[in-house]
């Protein structure tokens, strides 16, 4: 780039907008030069561009501009030619989006460079940006709080003091990666529900399960109580230290994983209660609520669910299902359809046509079109005539293409769901966490110093088709 040599002022005469550029301007962004008109700017003014048009002075054109080429007729702005693209479209078409390539919140201060305002982006943009800079700040306060915990003028004092003890109890149980106590605490935690769920299986063995309905207690028996109530303990222990840390109760209650853990620790101080109720008399009592107190003891599979404190992939299936609800309604719709229309079929080609006895009824039926369509098959009930033959193969094949179609989106929430749990662990066991976006996106971009660095790609986007480029 060649800079105005010796000149008081631009080439023309007058302003920069002057004879030879009275109705357009040639800017080149990052490398990628745009030809716009100045008329483009009434209905949607550019803070520096009419600033650069007003300019009158070499000294004062290099201070909205990075360079100007003489022989071009060209500025030039060392700035992100991927945020670039949304403001040219905003100035052809009157829309202001959120790319999906660079950071939001260097696209941001793009807009602050350019002078546009944020209220001029689409609601769900401006939505996405809000939630980014929320996201951007929690992860600012988190290495202030840190240094919190070490300042001795902010511990001063009972209320400081029970929020540093809260700080150090939640990293101790909820971040296995705050030190050697969280990983020790997670391993612990992770050994119990293996305990666990060896002790249940082993206590639906049949020499136990005889004696239990004998009413003996023999010290096998007695051992898996034992063990058992060691783990409640534990387990017990665990929920009380979590709700202590917890600032709001009600909304540590009202938690997925607190709600399962209650759960799994309810059927076993209910029998106890029952046991002590009843005393050495109450044979009766106890039996009456047998039925009650062998489906709560079945609740206890619900242990393994703590497996997800300590999971990221577990997490993010829990995630996954909460994202893809929509997803799933869909796929229980097209499996609801495609039972209530192969199953009758199914019913009267076997039933009317080849007087075969399995397919007794259409409700019967509706089991075999389940089976058939998620191609399982167990082959408790075959169609054996022709027409029934061609109806199951309708089924098979129905089944697999309904099957995939939403478990593709439901895989790519998966993804992303998994992408940003790892990304938010990363960023809590950094001592200072980086502010990225997410990464399923195509490009990424880091957040701009003053002048900015390129955002590092050019994302395809609907902006594209607004672009002139002009010519050398």
């Amino acid at each position: 780039m060649a800079l105005l040599p010796g000149h008081a002022e631009p080439p023309g005469g007058g302003a920069v907008g002057g004879t030879a550029r009275a109705r357009h301007v040639i800017i080149n962004v990052g490398g990628c030069r745009v030809r716009l008109a100045w008329a483009a700017l009434a209905q949607c003014p550019l803070a520096r561009l009419e600033r650069l048009r007003a300019c009158r002075g070499h000294d004062e054109l290099l201070r909205v501009c990075d360079d100007y080429d003489v022989s071009r007729d060209e500025f030039f702005f060392d700035r992100s030619p991927c945020a670039f693209r949304a403001i040219v479209a905003l100035l052809r078409a009157g829309k202001l989006r959120l790319l999906r390539g660079p950071c939001a919140l260097a696209f941001r201060d793009e807009l602050a460079y350019w002078g546009i305002d944020e209220a001029r982006l689409e609601r769900c943009c401006l939505r996405r940006l809000r939630r980014r800079e929320e996201e951007a700040a929690e992860a600012r306060a988190e290495p202030a709080e840190r240094g919190a915990q070490g300042s001795p003028a902010r511990a001063l004092g009972p209320r400081g003091r029970l929020q540093r003890g809260r700080r150090r109890l939640r990293d101790v149980v909820d971040n296995p990666h705050s030190g050697l106590a969280g990983k020790l605490f997670a391993c612990v935690s992770v050994s119990f529900v293996a305990v666990t769920a060896v002790g249940l299986c082993l206590s639906t063995m049949p020499d136990i399960r005889a004696e239990e309905e004998r009413g003996e207690c023999s010290p096998k028996c007695r051992s898996l109580f034992v063990l058992e109530t060691v783990c409640v303990a534990w387990f017990s222990f665990e929920f009380l230290l979590r709700s202590l840390q917890a600032e709001s109760k009600c909304a540590f209650l009202r938690a997925p994983l607190n709600i399962i853990d209650i759960l799994a620790l309810l059927p076993f101080y209910v029998s106890l209660l029952l046991g002590l109720a009843a005393g050495p008399g109450g044979s009766k009592l106890l039996e009456r609520a047998g039925l009650v107190l062998r489906l709560l003891r079945a609740l206890r599979v619900l242990y393994v669910m703590r497996l997800a404190r300590h999971s990221l992939g577990l997490r993010s299936l829990g995630l996954t299902v909460r994202r893809c609800a929509r997803e799933f309604g869909l796929l229980l719709l097209f499996l609801c359809v495609a039972m209530a229309l192969f199953a009758p079929l199914v019913h009267l080609a076997e039933r009317e046509l080849g007087a075969r006895r399995d397919f007794s009824s259409v409700p019967a039926s509706y089991w075999w079109a389940v089976i058939s369509m998620t191609t399982v098959g167990y082959g408790d009930m075959v169609p054996r005539s022709l027409p029934g033959q061609v109806v199951a193969l309708s089924s098979i094949l129905s089944g697999i293409l309904l099957m995939a179609f939403p478990v593709t989106s439901i895989f790519h929430t998966f993804s992303r769901s998994y992408s940003e749990l790892k990304e938010q662990q990363q960023r809590a066991a950094s001592p200072e966490p980086a502010l990225r976006e997410d990464s399923t996106r195509s490009a990424t971009a880091t957040e701009d110093s003053s002048q900015g660095p390129d955002s590092g790609g050019l994302a395809a986007d609907s902006a594209d088709a607004l672009w002139t480029r002009a010519g050398p």
